[in-house]
């Protein structure tokens, strides 16, 4: 019972039954149909629209164009309010778009009393534009011949920049001062990917007593609500958002996306219900990405493997939208500095720039995969160039113990990082394969990589960070548990039970989550993302089941007669503290307490917490390759990832999240990625062109663990939602440099650019042959 214990998911039976209802499953019979009207250019201005024919299709409800709408611009980041607006995030975009920025913008919306009818109608649209040359990368943004996408916004392409310089001096100075020292100056890059949840955005939107009602997939419904009144010019409380069963988000869903045009739909519609559901195309190319990112490193160390400086400057390619903007970036440059010492001194800027690409937003680990690409590279191709090896390279320079970002004063209260790299160098047998592998030849080579990680658990300082949650005991001694946090499959119900189950002393079977969060009901919280909810969320789950036990207890001392101090609760029982015997059964006192006309009390409590706190979590990616070089294809053999995430709440969830994260890394690093042609245009946003590994691509995913408590978590827990995804990237990427020679420097190592990395260094000859 409780923390710690590898119960079944408490949703299990329902989602694998079909039992379970997503948003989908509960549209109102006769909801009209809404479909969006996209842009057909990357960059320019609409002009005008010829309606007529669409006028003329059976069962076209009302036609809106970005002529129609409130002029009223907004953000549309999942991140709490700020109360000084010039602090936030940036209102640049509208329920409908005149001026184009992406290809497939949204300009108009059709609503219809059934999907083909909307599909014709929405076909049917003539649009005339007057279209730009589209800019298609950062330094065609900056260029300064090309206008800024948004100069309401910004006078050039450039949203924000940010920078550190820690340590002393600067790194030409040190580089200046280190006659003797190794340098490496690189560039490294990351692809534009997409998150591939399996349910499309989708909610339908109705009025209720002039309220706007909007049952909707999404990861942050208390911020989709305000968002939606932001977006309408109308007070927040006047819009309910209702989140049932979603599947899936990885951050996508942490950007309000539709809800605001269907919210608007229905107000116009005279509250009639209007279903509006995005196709997979359109989620590809129409909704957020993860942010491509350029960068241009040094890094500078003595010839007994301590690093001297390192200096990193990232560009992040954002897209036509602000979204969650530079704080990607920033989080990108963050990282950096964190993961290794510099003895003299590191340096970070990064800028993030509109352009006319898909607008990047929020994915799984928000910025840090792309930084430890570059951390991770720079470090094995120092440790290539010092002939050393590059695991005690990373050892010697790594995250020390009683760590504290200089920037942000985020300590690492515990830091299992070493522990991390020593199981996994024992479990992968590094040692072993790494002296295998050394000085081979032939078409097929096999190599092994190792990349390390740090990520933050939570948002604060940089931001807000508060949860609340509700418990009421049922009349038969089990819990009613309420939270505003959300579930998005990743297994938080679960560990949500089972931390109230340690709070409270009641069993699991009696604890009843409520997995829907209705923001008229459900207890205020920011939502799902920065792997903040078993951190965050635990906490006023703590505090919330101690104080429920604090009231069993004292209702339970008055009927027998005995002190409170002297009474706890364990497994449905009151139970004398000193040898836990068994004294009263909470059915019992429940329903008594509930009903005794003497002393009638619902045992009730809710709590809210407001966190001042924030950890680190580390860990590692091992990885074991084989590489066909005439083919360019990379065979993965063996991965494993090694995490200090606290202890662990629900170890074999814990597993199950470790897998999923590797398996989107194994993606990362060699498969997936959002391409265009020169018009801006998408050319594979389908699951048949876009590759996501399958089940033939990848190995058996193992998963280890190091279990310290943290000091700082609620139950000694911290971060592990996102950072599985972080490390297995470079990790490949340096397995791969390690089979061939050959350091490649852009994700992903796809067979085409193998060929040719390999063709330029030798390795494949003109006309040889596959043996």
């Amino acid at each position: 019972m409780g923390v710690r214990d590898s119960i079944k998911r408490v949703d299990a039976y329902d989602k694998v039954t079909g039992a379970a209802k997503y948003t989908a499953d509960l549209l109102p019979t006769g909801a009209l149909v809404a479909k969006v009207v996209r842009s057909t250019i990357a960059n320019g201005r609409v002009i005008r629209f010829d309606l007529s024919e669409a006028l003329k299709v059976k069962g076209l409800v009302r036609i809106f164009t970005c002529f129609d709408v409130p002029d009223i611009e907004f953000a549309t980041a999942g991140h709490p309010y700020v109360l000084d607006k010039t602090k936030g995030d940036v209102y640049d975009r509208k329920l409908l778009n005149e001026r184009v920025r992406v290809y497939g913008d949204d300009i108009a919306a059709v609503v219809a009393t059934d999907d083909v009818a909307a599909s014709r109608a929405a076909r049917l649209i003539k649009v005339e534009y007057e279209e730009y040359a589209p800019i298609l990368s950062v330094a065609a943004a900056l260029a300064p011949e090309n206008a800024p996408l948004h100069p309401n916004v910004r006078e050039t392409n450039l949203l924000a920049k940010s920078g550190y310089q820690v340590g002393t001096g600067t790194y030409d100075e040190a580089k200046a001062a280190e006659a003797d020292a190794v340098e490496v100056v690189a560039e490294y890059g990351t692809q534009i990917v997409q998150h591939c949840h399996l349910e499309p955005p989708q909610s339908f939107a109705y009025m209720e007593a002039g309220r706007i009602v909007v049952v909707t997939s999404t990861q942050i419904p208390h911020i989709v609500r305000r968002v939606v009144g932001q977006a309408l010019g109308i007070p927040w409380a006047q819009v309910r958002i209702i989140k049932p069963y979603i599947g899936g988000g990885f951050g996508n869903k942490q950007d309000v996306l539709y809800e605001p045009l269907n919210a608007y739909l229905t107000q116009q519609l005279g509250g009639r219900p209007v279903w509006l559901e995005i196709s997979r195309e359109e989620t590809m190319a129409c909704t957020r990405v993860r942010h491509a990112i350029h960068a241009k490193v040094k890094g500078l160390a003595r010839r007994d493997g301590t690093l001297v400086a390192r200096k990193l400057e990232a560009y992040s390619d954002q897209g036509g939208y602000a979204s969650h903007g530079h704080s990607i970036c920033a989080n990108t440059i963050t990282m950096f500095k964190q993961l290794y010492h510099d003895h003299v001194v590191t340096e970070g800027d990064g800028y993030t720039v509109y352009t006319n690409h898909t607008t990047a937003g929020a994915m799984r680990g928000y910025g840090i995969p792309q930084s430890d690409f570059f951390a991770e590279c720079l470090m094995d191709d120092l440790a290539r160039k010092l002939t050393i090896d590059p695991l005690e390279f990373r050892l010697k320079n790594c995250l020390p113990v009683g760590y504290v970002d200089p920037g942000t004063g985020i300590p690492a209260y515990s830091n299992g990082l070493r522990e991390c790299v020593a199981k996994g160098r024992e479990l992968f047998r590094w040692d072993e394969k790494r002296a295998a592998y050394a000085n081979q030849t032939g078409d097929r080579r096999r190599g092994v990589g190792v990349a390390l990680f740090d990520y933050k658990t939570g948002v604060y300082p940089i931001s807000l960070e508060v949860s609340n949650c509700r418990m009421f005991m049922n009349e038969d001694g089990s819990i009613s548990l309420q939270m505003g946090a959300t579930e998005i499959g990743q297994g938080a119900d679960t560990v949500f039970t089972q931390m109230a189950a340690e709070a409270t002393g009641i069993t699991e079977s009696n604890i009843h989550i409520v997995s829907t969060q209705d923001t008229d009901v459900a207890p205020f919280d920011l939502g799902a993302y920065a792997s903040r909810q078993t951190y965050i969320c635990g906490m006023a789950i703590k505090r919330t089941g101690e104080t429920l036990k604090r009231k069993i207890v004292e209702y339970a001392s008055i009927k027998l007669k005995k002190p409170a101090a002297e009474l706890d609760v364990e497994a449905d029982w009151v139970v004398r503290r000193t040898n836990r015997q068994k004294l009263l059964a909470l059915a019992e006192m429940a329903l008594e307490a509930q009903y005794n006309r003497d002393r009638a009390e619902r045992l009730f409590a809710e709590e809210h917490v407001d966190i001042h706190e924030n950890t680190i979590a580390t860990g590692c990616t091992f990885a074991e390759v084989e590489v066909d070089i005439p083919l360019g294809k990379v065979k993965i053999l063996n991965i494993l990832n090694v995490h200090d995430s606290g202890i662990l709440i629900n170890p074999k969830l814990a597993e199950g999240q470790v897998q999923g994260g590797m398996s989107m890394g194994i993606g990362y690093a060699l498969f997936e990625e959002l391409l265009y042609d020169d018009k801006g245009r998408p050319l594979n946003d389908n699951l048949l062109d876009y590759k996501l590994p399958t089940a033939m691509d990848q190995p058996d995913l193992t998963a280890a663990f190091v279990e310290l408590t943290d000091p700082s978590g609620p139950f000694g827990n911290k971060a592990l939602g996102e950072p599985p995804a972080i490390s297995p990237a470079p990790a490949i990427r340096n397995a791969v440099l390690q089979a061939t020679g050959v350091a490649f420097n852009a994700l992903p190592l796809s067979p085409q650019k193998l060929v040719e990395g390999f063709t330029a260094a030798g390795l494949i000859k003109e006309g040889c042959k596959h043996v």
